[in-house]
């Protein structure tokens, strides 16, 4: 394992999401709730790397997702809408070469990430308001992604989920 990745986790005390596997840390979450019980909003610090494998498996969210670049080598999110369409997005450190450092992911929408080729990590944030709760996220299966998205075949096969659980466990964001 490289040296500064498991300095990293380490640090923040990065530990698997269940379902959609990417090394976080809860880092914020509202000490005030909105009227049905739901945080006003939440905070995440995540890792993508190589060894341990840490990426994003498909997945959607009922609401809005903030993501932020906070260091490392650029990562990349896959992004699949509703009317079928998809497209790419490079987060990174350098914004004239084209890369975000934020970037909202609408509702609804199908997402998995990774480092980039050839990189080490990518260290980034996601925000969230409301905050996150167990019951806003799906994960993707790889049935029901290829046959809405065969075009994106090739990541659907990479970061489709293909067995196990496609929901977070209940009360697991608490």
């Amino acid at each position: 394992m490289d040296v500064e990745v498991k300095a990293l986790i380490e640090h923040f005390k990065f530990r698997p999401l269940p379902v959609e596997g990417t090394l976080f840390a809860s880092t914020y979450r509202s000490p005030e709730s909105l009227p049905n019980g739901k945080p006003y909003g939440t905070g995440m610090i995540g890792l993508y790397c190589h060894e341990p494998r840490s990426v994003s498996c498909f997945h959607k969210l009922t609401i809005d997702e903030m993501w932020h670049f906070y260091g490392g080598d650029p990562l990349r999110l896959i992004l699949l809408y509703p009317d079928g369409s998809s497209r790419d997005v490079i987060l990174g450190s350098d914004p004239l070469k084209g890369q975000h450092v934020q970037f909202v992911i609408p509702a609804g929408v199908w997402q998995a990430g990774h480092c980039v080729a050839g990189s080490r990590y990518s260290l980034f944030g996601c925000t969230l308001a409301p905050g996150f709760t167990d019951d806003i996220f799906t994960g993707g299966t790889l049935e029901e992604l290829l046959k809405s998205y065969p075009s994106r075949e090739k990541d659907i096969l990479e970061y489709g989920i293909s067995g196990g659980d496609t929901f977070m466990p209940q009360g697991f964001a608490r």
